[in-house]
């Protein structure tokens, strides 16, 4: 995969970003400071390289799969299979498929690595890479060449999203466990604040998660590669988010990431390819202390807590809307406001942006 490490640029533009903090200077003259709407509808103008940024087609993608951490009792909280899960949620059945209706927002449910075999509907795309992936504290859970056939597969949808804002979201039973290691490699973070999910969660569950996940790490210890670690500990998931958003970062897409099977993703692309992390904002669905850690560690620009317990999603769908009302900052207009150029114009002999754009 190392042809995605030229795809995608940074967002750095000096000029451009003097341009925009001028422009957000200027509508603050009247209003007052909008507080942390300005640095999001600054990084969302520096990601579509543009004075007048804008959004169209918004897609919500929750990818899909089992994980072989769950013969080992490490399922979180979830109270369905994840195959229920699925049904449910393209039913509308869940808050978050209503909460996308209501935003605008075109949900897909991505199969993935689903353990049952899932009838067809509209709004699910079949990426079946295996009926789960293995338990990655007895091997690999999944082999180097279905990584690889994950990640394309995410590249090529990717490819094909019709919109320019995608909100990535993973949905599973062991899906945050398997995160859990995979973050806990990459980032060096401690496991255990990654396992722990809140105050409510009981110490023996922590203990029993704790000697499973290390015992997994442990195994894989001497794994350094990415796509060789993303094989060893992944889940199908993480590997198709993985392509996704390498594909999208790539077309100057705003990708919105929510939980912690989506941060790694987003985790191991940033380790193919630094500057895909310029395009993402984040959001949370659910406590957990180590997404603290974790957003952190990316210099997340995080969308405010709303205190939900929900899947991951939830809480970008509602986000979603302020991040719209961050781009219609600089692009709407006033009446009789002129409506200004899209590029700042050349330097002048200050070094500044010019009144003249395109």
């Amino acid at each position: 995969m190392d042809h995605s490490r030229s795809l995608v640029a940074p967002t750095a533009d000096p000029p451009l970003e003097r341009a925009l903090r001028d422009k957000l200077a200027r509508r603050n003259d009247d209003s007052g400071s909008l507080g942390e709407l300005e640095p999001l509808a600054l990084r969302i103008g520096l990601m579509q390289g543009s004075l007048k940024p804008r959004f169209h087609e918004p897609q919500l993608l929750v990818f899909a799969a089992d994980h072989g951490l769950a013969v080992d009792g490490l399922h979180g909280a979830l109270r369905y299979t994840t195959d229920e899960l699925v049904r449910r949620l393209l039913a509308e059945r869940l808050p978050l498929a209503v909460f996308a209706r209501a935003s605008g927002l075109a949900l897909t449910v991505v199969d993935c690595g689903v353990a049952e075999t899932l009838p067809a509907h509209e709004r699910l795309q079949a990426r079946k890479i295996a009926h789960g992936t293995r338990n990655p504290r007895v091997a690999a859970a999944m082999t180097v060449v279905q990584a690889h056939a994950a990640m394309r597969a995410g590249m090529e949808i990717g490819d094909q999203l019709r919109g320019n804002l995608t909100i990535c979201a993973g949905l599973g039973v062991g899906s945050q466990e398997s995160a859990a290691l995979l973050l806990s490699r990459i980032t060096e973070l401690p496991l255990r604040a990654l396992l722990e999910t809140g105050p409510a969660m009981a110490a023996e569950e922590l203990a029993h998660q704790l000697a499973i996940a290390q015992a997994a790490l442990n195994r894989h210890r001497e794994v350094a590669e990415p796509v060789e670690l993303l094989a060893a500990l992944g889940g199908f998931e993480v590997a198709v988010m993985v392509g996704v958003m390498l594909m999208a970062a790539s077309k100057r897409q705003l990708l919105m990431i929510d939980g912690l099977a989506a941060c790694a993703a987003l985790a191991m692309a940033a380790r193919i390819a630094p500057p895909v992390t310029d395009y993402c904002v984040f959001s949370r669905s659910r406590e957990h202390r180590g997404l603290d850690l974790v957003h952190r560690h990316l210099r997340a620009a995080t969308l405010p807590d709303l205190g939900l317990d929900g899947l991951d999603g939830t809480g970008a769908a509602l986000g979603w809307p302020l991040v719209r009302s961050a781009a219609a900052l600089l692009t709407e207009v006033a009446e009789g406001e002129d409506a200004g150029p899209t590029r700042p114009g050349p330097l002048d002999d200050d070094g500044f942006p010019s009144t003249m754009g395109f």
